[in-house]
């Protein structure tokens, strides 16, 4: 059935293809194809427009016209179709493309560190901005949310905090909070997250992150366990 509202319009010569609206729209109504972004079915957008900030080019829009209804039993079932399908490409930017790979935690330490020399990361992208909502490595995952200064500062990042878990990392000094918030809410809305660590740095400007996971939890309506661990500029857990 058609009905006259409100939907996302998308304007192929505006487009540049980058895919920074595809993570953006939580129902994964909007996909890259040949280079350009297109709604992939009027039922699967709700017209709310949460992916307008992320198009740096301004080739989306919120219209009204005829279209088919918004269906949440269509999403639900596209959603299911995509966790169970091979990962697209995210976007024009092929370092988004989204990756799942095991660990190689065998591997032998080197005679001088005694710590292991592979590396603990299971899944790509790892920036918050760049990570879908829909992102099979999601489901039932240990979140790690850290500030991107704590793998320089402390030393041992990936055998004590990394193993084991799904990373998500940014800045709320450089990044859009109002994005962080939409994009956290999002992901506890659409995936059983297990728990949630906030790793963040002692400096100011840190100390947002895990105030930003706790308010996207709360619109979320989830309650995950949530830890917040803090690193000095030496390197030390304070």
């Amino acid at each position: 059935m058609t009905i006259k509202r409100k939907i996302i319009e998308i304007d192929e010569e505006l487009c540049n293809g980058c895919g920074d609206c595809v993570p953006s729209c939580a129902e994964g109504a909007i996909q890259i194809i040949n280079g350009k972004a297109k709604l992939v079915a009027d039922k699967y957008c709700d017209g709310l427009g949460e992916c307008l900030g992320d198009c740096p080019t301004g080739a989306l829009k919120v219209v009204e016209r005829e279209a088919e209804d918004f269906s949440e039993e269509a999403v639900a079932e596209h959603i299911k179709a995509q966790k169970s399908a091979p990962a697209p490409h995210a976007g024009g930017c092929p370092s988004a493309m989204m990756r799942s790979f095991a660990t190689n935690n065998d591997a032998p330490s080197t005679e001088a560190s005694q710590e292991p020399t592979n590396s603990e990361l299971t899944h790509w992208p790892v920036q918050i901005r760049l990570i879908s909502p829909m992102a099979p490595f999601l489901e039932n995952a240990d979140l790690l949310v850290t500030a991107d200064c704590v793998p320089i500062a402390f030393r041992r990042y990936h055998g004590d905090f990394l193993k084991g878990k799904v990373v998500m990392m940014g800045c709320p000094k450089f990044d859009d909070i109002e994005m962080y918030q939409e994009r956290f809410e999002q992901i506890f809305a659409a995936q059983p997250i297990n728990s949630v660590t906030v790793l963040v740095m002692e400096v100011p400007c840190c100390q947002g992150l895990p105030i930003i996971v706790q308010n996207a939890m709360e619109k979320a309506g989830k309650n995950i366990p949530l830890a917040k661990v803090v690193v000095s500029l030496q390197g030390e857990i304070l």
